[in-house]
């Protein structure tokens, strides 16, 4: 019996989620989920779009997102993080929907439109690293964007404390919050 090939492409994946959303939805079920696909359908899809994403699939308040460009998938992630702190600004403290991103250049397997992979799971563990308003990159992601973009980069030891644990078989592996 012949084996099935898979298909595969190289990518560069954003993996994003709100921080604190248990929380959020704890206080205000409806308030919450109000916001949030205001955010997604008058910001977040549009800005998207215009990187030339793709949202793979949404859970809940979760997204995994496809760039043909890490280029593309970085500056969508700083504008995103830029444009929710001004679409922030007017809410109290502990009503904001404040974004954790993750990025990673990798190779994927595309299966019924949906993609998985290592380079899907290094992007979801640097999601779940990055601080509210935050954005973690991949060193892959890294040295595609370096010197492309106008946002500073900076490597801690806290960092690579943190590959050496989540991604001990990647020592290439550096997170890179980014400032926004």
């Amino acid at each position: 019996m012949a084996e099935q090939r898979v298909e595969r492409r190289l990518a560069a994946i954003l993996a994003g989620d709100v921080a604190g959303y248990s929380r959020l939805m704890g206080v205000d079920e409806e308030g919450t989920l109000s916001r949030l696909n205001a955010h997604r359908r008058e910001f977040l899809e549009p800005k998207i779009a215009d990187y030339r994403g793709r949202i793979v699939k949404r859970t809940g308040d979760g997204v995994l997102i496809e760039f043909a460009s890490a280029v593309d998938a970085t500056r969508c992630a700083v504008e995103i993080q830029r444009g929710m702190i001004e679409r922030n600004a007017p809410v109290p403290q502990d009503k904001r929907i404040e974004l954790r991103i993750g990025i990673h250049v990798g190779d994927i397997i595309i299966e019924d439109g949906d993609i998985f992979g290592d380079g899907v799971n290094i992007a979801a563990r640097l999601e779940g690293i990055a601080q509210p308003g935050g954005i973690c990159i991949s060193e892959d992601a890294y040295r595609q964007v370096h010197g492309k973009l106008d946002t500073n980069c900076s490597k801690t030891a806290a960092q690579r404390e943190l590959r050496d644990r989540l991604c001990p078989r990647s020592p290439q592996l550096r997170f890179c919050p980014f400032r926004t």
